[in-house]
């Protein structure tokens, strides 16, 4: 019996273990996934968590709960050590805990490309989690609620101001529902006008979404901005001291909400601590067939996909090229792993991954998208359809289907849920303002000294 181990449970390694269980008799390999936390997190609709359009929960697929045959353990793998086939995994006691393999899968995923900037560690979210998703979504509730009680000034100016840092997917989709989170705020903040509202979204390069074509890269521009957002192009963030945004171009301002999302980077564990063969990005060199290695030598029983797999693609004219780390590529990457580990384990040949992209779509707020195809250019009210239908199907299991389309009908009919939860990062808070103070007694009361003497 072989010992399948899968490091990250994301895309890749969620569909991985998911596949190999409908592949694989129990007697024929024993599947282990390693990720600290307890569920797949379904990225693409982090941006909707934000704007309250999704649950939270409706995008964490758990995974004691759907791998029914998999072994999981919770936490991080820090080191790989392919020569003598084991990882070490930090638990969640702080032990460091080895676990040997026969066959190993890396889909560990992707981390938050982060620069030394000042403030920054102090000041910004992330959006990768969750957690992430939730905070920014608290934050921005939790601060209309505070400037409705102030006057005019400089306070509430500050406290309606949020930036996202990066012109990417996720940049760009968060920064669309931020704004239309906060204009619809508005209607029960009848002391708060549109003018005080001031959302930045900070690109270094010219442009925004490189996954489209020019003209309609310029046209989110021009939308974005007609929704009021403030788009700084060519702009690279230099400090966020104090809460204080200070841009290359000379520009400051106080912002309550700073998000980064600034790109990935590969996770540590790929790029630093491991024996299997990683490329100058950090990337681990892969075939077309998923296997880790060369055209001219293979890495036996090593298997990689997903963000940090360097994975020729192609259906790409441009030689050498690689796939691109997105969902898309993920998921089918997860289930084509499945498949030829299967097929190697049965005595037969792996296959190639080859995908044929089904186009770039993206939400800018409710009721906005823009989705491109060979050309074919949609924007606006359908495009936007077509990012919730393509995302309704593709996120895993019924049950999390159901969940988020019954949101959806229930939003429509009634509008977002308005209510901030920051409380719940301090949980004990409200019980330990009940506690009364402790008072002292002597230890020795007067009148019993009196008596002992």
């Amino acid at each position: 019996m072989k010992n399948i181990l899968i490091v990250g449970g994301g895309y890749a390694g969620f569909y991985a273990a998911w596949n190999l269980e409908k592949r694989l008799r129990n007697r024929q390999a024993r599947i282990t996934i390693v990720e600290p936390r307890p569920y797949m997190t379904y990225q693409p609709f982090l941006p909707e968590v934000v704007a309250g359009s999704v649950e939270a929960r409706h995008v964490a697929v758990s995974l004691r709960s759907h791998l029914r045959r998999t072994t999981v353990i919770p936490g991080p793998v820090t080191s790989i050590s392919h020569a003598d086939k084991h990882v070490l995994v930090e638990m969640p006691d702080g032990t460091v805990q080895r676990l040997d393999y026969d066959i190993i899968v890396v889909t560990a995923g992707a981390v938050s490309r982060v620069f030394p900037i000042d403030g920054i560690s102090e000041h910004a979210i992330g959006l990768k989690t969750i957690e992430e998703a939730v905070a920014v979504r608290d934050q921005l509730l939790t601060a209309f609620q505070a400037a409705a009680a102030l006057p005019p000034g400089p306070e509430r100016r500050r406290l309606l101001t949020a930036t996202v840092v990066g012109g990417g997917f996720s940049g760009v989709e968060a920064f669309g529902e931020m704004l239309a989170l906060a204009s619809s705020l508005l209607k029960s903040y009848p002391e708060l006008r549109f003018s005080e509202l001031s959302f930045h979204l900070v690109e270094a390069n010219a442009r925004i979404l490189p996954e489209v074509t020019q003209k309609p890269g310029r046209w989110v521009v021009e939308h974005l901005t007609q929704r009021g957002g403030i788009l700084h192009l060519n702009t690279q963030l230099v400090s966020a001291v104090g809460g204080e945004v200070r841009l290359s171009t000379g520009e400051r301002y106080a912002s309550n909400v700073l998000v980064w999302a600034a790109g990935n980077a590969t996770n540590p564990v790929v790029a630093s601590h491991t024996d299997l063969p990683v490329d100058a990005r950090g990337l681990l060199i892969t075939r077309p067939d998923l296997r880790i290695g060369t055209a001219h030598e293979i890495i036996e029983d090593a298997w990689a996909a997903g963000d940090n797999a360097a994975i020729p693609d192609l259906t790409s004219p441009i030689a050498g090229a690689r796939t691109v780390p997105n969902a898309q590529h993920a998921v089918r990457q997860g289930r084509l792993l499945a498949k030829n580990i299967a097929a190697v384990l049965q005595g037969e040949s792996p296959h190639d991954y080859v995908h044929h992209s089904l186009g770039t779509v993206a939400t800018l707020g409710l009721g906005y998208g823009i989705f491109e195809y060979k050309g074919i250019v949609i924007k606006g009210l359908l495009a936007w359809l077509m990012h919730r239908g393509y995302h309704v199907l593709a996120v895993p299991t019924w049950d999390r289907k159901a969940r988020v389309l019954l949101l959806w009908v229930v939003s429509f009919l009634f509008g977002r849920d308005i209510v901030s939860l920051q409380s719940v990062q301090h949980p004990r808070a409200a019980f330990l303002d009940a506690v009364p103070p402790i008072v002292r007694l002597p230890d020795r009361l007067p009148g019993e000294a009196r008596h002992a003497s």
